[in-house]
C-alpha cells in the first residue's frame, strides 16, 4: 500500500527530472550529502559564488575559452535560472495535480545536494506534501490521474485559494534567490524574467508529460505570472497564449563575440 503523500510525490516526480524530489521530516537532522538550500542565499557561505564560478567555467569551456572570458553576470544569471527552475517546478507539479502549498517551504526547509549539467537532487518537507495530498480524496493508493479525474475537479478552487499561495512562493523562497543573485550585478529585471521563464518552462513540461493536466497547470502558472513581481516580466499572446519574456537571461553572451543562440522565449527572438 502507498500512502497519499508518497503517491503524490511519485505522480509529481513522474513529470520529469526537474519535478523529481525526495522528502524529509521538517526540522530533522541533516545527513550527508543533503544540505539546506538556504546556504545559496547566504553570501558568507560562499556556495553561490562557487556555483556561479562552476557555471562560468562550463559555459566558457563550451566555446573553448578560459572562464574569465565569460562575464560573471552572465554565469550568475544562468545559474539563477537553473536554481529557480528547480525550486518552482515540483511546486507547480503539486499545483497541477492538487494545489500550490498554502505555506510554501522556505529555502531553509528545502534540501539539496549540488550538481551541474541537469536537475540537482532536491528534497521537500514531507509535511508540505502531506498537507497538499490530504486535500484531495482522488489521490487514492497508487492512483493514476485520468482525463475524467481532471475534468471532475473544480478548476475554480485552484484559482480561489491559489493567489495567496503563489504570492507566498514568489515573495518567499523565489525572492530570496533573486536577492542573492542580484549581488552579482545582475539586473533584477533579468532575474524576475528568469522566474517568469522558469514558470512557463515548468508548465510546458507538465503539459508535455501529462496533457490531461494542461488546464490546472496553466491556471496555477497564471496565478504566478499575474503577480506584480512577474506581471511586467513577460507577455502572453492573446491569440494563442504563447509566452515571451521581456528580458534576456544573457546566455547568448557566453559564446565567443557574444554571438550565441538565444532561448525560444527571449525578447531578442525575432517574430
Amino acid at each position: 500500500m502507498t500512502d497519499l503523500t508518497t503517491a503524490l510525490q511519485e505522480q509529481v516526480s513522474a513529470l520529469g527530472p526537474f519535478f523529481t524530489f525526495e522528502t524529509h521530516t521538517a526540522g530533522s537532522e541533516l545527513s550527508a550529502p543533503w544540505r539546506k538550500l538556504s546556504e545559496v542565499a547566504r553570501v558568507e557561505s560562499g556556495v553561490l559564488e562557487e556555483r556561479v564560478a562552476s557555471v562560468r567555467a562550463t559555459l566558457a569551456a563550451g566555446g573553448g575559452r578560459p572562464a574569465e572570458a565569460v562575464e560573471l553576470r552572465v554565469a550568475a544569471s544562468v545559474a539563477h535560472l537553473g536554481l529557480v527552475a528547480r525550486v518552482v517546478s515540483p511546486l507547480l507539479g503539486l499545483a497541477a495535480l492538487r494545489r500550490l502549498p498554502s505555506r510554501p517551504p522556505t529555502l531553509d526547509d528545502v534540501r539539496w545536494h549540488s550538481g551541474l549539467g541537469g536537475a540537482f537532487a532536491l528534497s521537500l518537507p514531507r509535511e508540505t506534501v502531506a498537507a497538499v495530498a490530504a486535500d484531495d480524496a482522488v489521490a487514492a493508493d497508487d492512483a493514476i490521474v485520468t482525463d475524467d479525474a481532471v475534468a471532475a475537479r473544480d478548476a475554480g478552487s485552484v484559482a480561489g485559494a491559489g493567489a495567496g499561495a503563489a504570492a507566498a512562493l514568489l515573495e518567499g523562497p523565489v525572492r530570496d534567490l533573486v536577492d542573492a543573485v542580484a549581488a552579482f550585478s545582475v539586473s533584477r529585471r533579468i532575474l524576475w524574467g528568469n522566474v517568469a521563464s522558469a514558470v512557463n518552462g515548468a508548465t510546458a513540461g507538465i503539459v508535455s508529460a501529462a496533457p490531461a493536466l494542461a488546464r490546472p497547470a496553466r491556471t496555477a502558472a497564471l496565478l504566478m505570472l499575474r503577480h506584480p513581481r512577474l506581471r511586467d516580466a513577460h507577455t502572453l499572446d492573446p491569440r494563442n497564449g504563447s509566452f515571451r519574456r521581456r528580458s534576456c537571461c544573457l546566455i547568448y553572451r557566453a559564446a565567443p563575440d557574444a554571438a550565441g543562440a538565444v532561448c525560444g522565449d527571449c525578447v531578442l527572438v525575432r517574430r
